[in-house]
């Protein structure tokens, strides 16, 4: 196929355009920032933004599928800049796509929107939209999640939504190394008593997962409109998964704690000062985080495995085995 992959050059949108080229797709790059290293493999790159309509169009002349894996995550930030990015970038997407005549459409979302900072336990796609948000992130992912679905099958365009969970491995910019980074500067604290369980997946179980439901999306197929959890299909306990990674870089586990109640007091009121204040950065703590960090949040993937096939065939010991190859390496 004439393949777009949006954010082709970030984490998981890298592992998603390998994937392509091994099976011989041909892969077109939209991002924000040149991408040589995609260059050397062929791959055509287009460099603009998602919020500009002049370059979705561009970008998907003479598609036939698009992977939408662009996007902005974090906890802090304007509200203008989650929902320029994450839902209208999705929007301008999404029509240019249908003007283009692309046929499949696959959107990676999170399963951040149905979280509503209680425990998730065994959740299914059946969960709903909670009806207040915690930051910006989920609530604009959850807006374009929603239009991505409801797309479906216009101007004969077929789309699903994916909601991976903690994604992690090799070349990860962002989720071990901001723990590495707060564990080396003392400033992470288990919250709550650290019995909650969560669900992540390995990166390239991830990127084969998209291409799988890729594949099926057609007219009539179970995959059609629909949102689909994705992990490693085995919950493992955070805090003893969050010591084993910085195991890998010769860190300590986490000895200090808070309690989920302080956690969410102390990060309600960074927020209100932050915003007050007008201070730069992050807040160390939010509510959204101290949720994140406390409850249980895994997910029932059988509607994955069952539609199109899905199987985490790269094992969490396997996963944990190549990041600590790649560490070394590094």
């Amino acid at each position: 196929m004439r393949v777009l992959v949006t954010g082709g050059n970030g984490f998981l949108g890298r592992y998603i355009v390998e994937q392509l080229i091994e099976r011989g797709d041909q892969v077109r790059n939209l991002s924000r920032r040149t991408a040589p290293e995609l260059a050397d493999l062929g791959v055509e790159n287009h460099i603009g933004d998602l919020q500009n309509p002049a370059t979705t169009d561009a970008a998907c002349r003479d598609m036939e599928a698009v992977f939408h894996v662009a996007g902005v995550a974090g906890i802090w930030g304007p509200w203008k800049y989650y929902y320029g990015i994450n839902t209208l970038g999705t929007r301008n997407l999404l029509r240019s796509g249908q003007l283009a005549g692309v046929k499949r459409f696959v959107y990676t979302s999170s399963p951040s929107v149905t979280f509503d900072g209680t425990d998730q336990i065994n959740v299914d796609e059946s969960a709903p939209y909670p009806s207040r948000w915690l930051c910006h992130y989920p609530h604009s992912k959850a807006l374009a999640e929603q239009e991505v679905l409801a797309g479906n099958g216009r101007h004969d365009m077929f789309t699903c939504s994916l909601r991976p969970h903690l994604i992690w491995g090799p070349r990860d910019g962002h989720l071990v190394p901001r723990l590495v980074d707060r564990a080396r500067r003392g400033r992470l604290r288990r919250v709550g008593d650290g019995s909650n369980l969560v669900d992540m997946i390995y990166v390239e179980n991830a990127a084969t997962a998209h291409l799988q439901a890729c594949d099926a999306l057609r007219l009539g197929s179970a995959v059609s409109g629909k949102a689909y959890f994705l992990s490693q299909g085995e919950p493992v306990g955070c805090w003893q998964w969050i010591d084993e990674l910085l195991a890998q870089v010769d860190l300590g586990p986490v000895t200090r704690s808070i309690s989920k109640r302080t956690a969410w007091r102390l990060g309600h009121s960074l927020e209100w000062a932050y915003r007050l204040l007008n201070l730069s950065g992050e807040p160390p703590m939010t509510r959204f985080l101290a949720s994140q960090l406390a409850t249980s949040h895994h997910f029932n993937i059988s509607a994955a495995r069952r539609d199109f096939g899905f199987v985490p065939e790269i094992t969490t010991k396997e996963g944990m085995r190549r990041l600590s190859q790649w560490w070394d390496l590094g």
